[in-house]
């Protein structure tokens, strides 16, 4: 684990922002007049989608994919100019909020500024074209790290221009980076480039796009270094949930039992550092709107308030807050539809207990799986217990608490607990307790 990780890196709430979707016209000034609201949600990170000029060549769709990249050292004259950025960073700062952009290190457009001084830096086929490693990504090249064969020496040089691209991104503010496919790049890159910024901004977030399982798989069958979770904790502060992402969106499905997804947390507990950071969601760019892949609104609510509730940092995809269903286009204007938040009072409730003292320092434990999720945190005698109706059940559920009235910190109303058993939400409940609880971890034919 990257020795100099606060603990308190699990209990951010970040919130991703694609500006060209967000707001009347798609501009850094749109996002900038947002700022208050999205601050009362309960934001501390704003991530910032990439905001470099966009790849014309081989584009996809009529305005191209941000992730394929002219220039990492521009601003996309689609969303406003330099100053503009700079103006709504000191912003967002002075409102207590952190910016946060995305760095896409992997690969660059076919008319990146790089081709035409570095031709060099980039993979190439057997007749010399710059290509990709990944065929479905035919709108970008990819640079090359290693000088030689994959895994060799590292590149120096294109490695002094990334790390002092990052140091310009530094020097306007910038709070943090979240990597683009970042298992792809080479571990010793990560860990120069964490060294250098640190010397230049400590205490700078490092969150890791980790790819899936089978993708680490399929790219080292081919001889292509790619790395795991485990190895880019050593220079990232937090990393994606795609380890465990394809059994979870099963669960939500109802495709694979909910155990299933649980048992994969409890992986997670024993095979990463001790204070490993996942970023927990339930949808991102990349990925549908949780209330198009959960089976009704009371199971998208419910996933939602457990993963907010679960171990790690939290990320709202702009559009959540509406409910939206639309997972939004990267290649064409594809606006979220703004105006009813109905779900931000939700969502700002999640995120005030994110910051509760339980989820700060105590300890985290699932206790339940069926016919809800139950699970709890617990310090110094007291702390918050959960119930997560992710299966729509009704009827009523044992749970570890004394009897007595509660008032669930989900919407305010009372709630009883009697004989040991409390009735089933429709969605969630989360009750704070004082009694010295001792949890028994669910158990787990599999791990024990």
């Amino acid at each position: 684990m990257a020795a100099d990780t606060p603990t308190n890196i699990r209990n951010l709430v970040i919130y991703e922002i694609y500006v060209r979707n967000h707001g009347p016209h798609g501009t850094f000034s749109d996002v900038e007049a947002d700022l208050p609201r999205i601050r009362a949600l309960g934001v501390d990170v704003l991530w910032f989608m990439p905001i470099h000029p966009i790849g014309q060549l081989h584009k996809k769709g009529s305005l191209g994919c941000p992730y394929s990249i002219q220039d990492y050292r521009a601003v996309n004259p689609e969303y406003g100019s330099r100053d503009n950025f700079t103006r709504l960073v000191d912003r967002a700062q002075k409102l207590g909020l952190k910016v946060m952009i995305d760095v896409v290190y992997n690969h660059t457009a076919h008319d990146s500024v790089l081709v035409r001084d570095h031709p060099d830096w980039f993979h190439q086929d057997a007749s010399g074209a710059l290509v990709t490693t990944v065929p479905d990504w035919s709108d970008v090249i990819d640079l090359k790290y290693w000088l030689g064969m994959p895994g060799g020496d590292l590149n120096e040089a294109l490695a002094d221009y990334l790390i002092d691209t990052l140091k310009g991104w530094i020097a306007l503010g910038v709070d943090g980076f979240r990597c683009d496919v970042a298992s792809l790049l080479p571990e010793a890159f990560w860990a120069r480039a964490r060294r250098e910024i640190a010397a230049v901004k400590p205490g700078v977030i490092w969150l890791a796009e980790s790819v899936h399982a089978a993708f680490v798989g399929e790219r080292r069958a081919v001889g292509l270094p790619t790395l795991s979770d485990g190895e880019l904790y050593r220079a990232f502060d937090l990393t994606y949930d795609y380890d465990v992402w394809p059994i979870w969106q099963a669960a939500v499905r109802g495709e694979a039992p909910v155990t299933c997804y649980l048992e994969m947390l409890r992986f997670q507990d024993c095979i990463y550092p001790a204070n490993f950071v996942k970023l927990r969601c339930v949808e991102n760019h990349d990925q549908p709107r949780i209330m198009a892949l959960a089976p009704s609104r009371p199971q998208a609510l419910a996933w939602t308030a457990f993963q907010a509730f679960n171990r790690g940092a939290f990320l709202i995809y702009a559009g959540q807050e509406s409910a939206a269903t639309h997972t939004p286009s990267l290649f064409d204007i594809d606006k979220v539809a703004w105006g009813r938040y109905e779900l931000q009072p939700f969502l700002a409730t999640l995120a005030r207990l994110k910051k509760h003292a339980a989820l700060v320092a105590g300890q985290f434990v699932v206790t339940a799986a069926e016919p809800a999720i139950q699970a709890g945190w617990t310090s110094a005698g007291e702390g918050l217990y959960g119930v997560f109706n992710v299966a729509a059940a009704t009827g009523d559920v044992a749970v570890p608490l004394p009897d007595g009235e509660y008032g669930d910190l989900l919407n305010g109303r009372p709630v009883e607990v009697r004989g040991g058993r409390l009735a089933l939400p429709e969605v969630a409940t989360i009750l704070h307790h004082t009694a010295a609880l001792r949890l028994r971890p669910l158990s787990s034919e599999l791990l024990d």
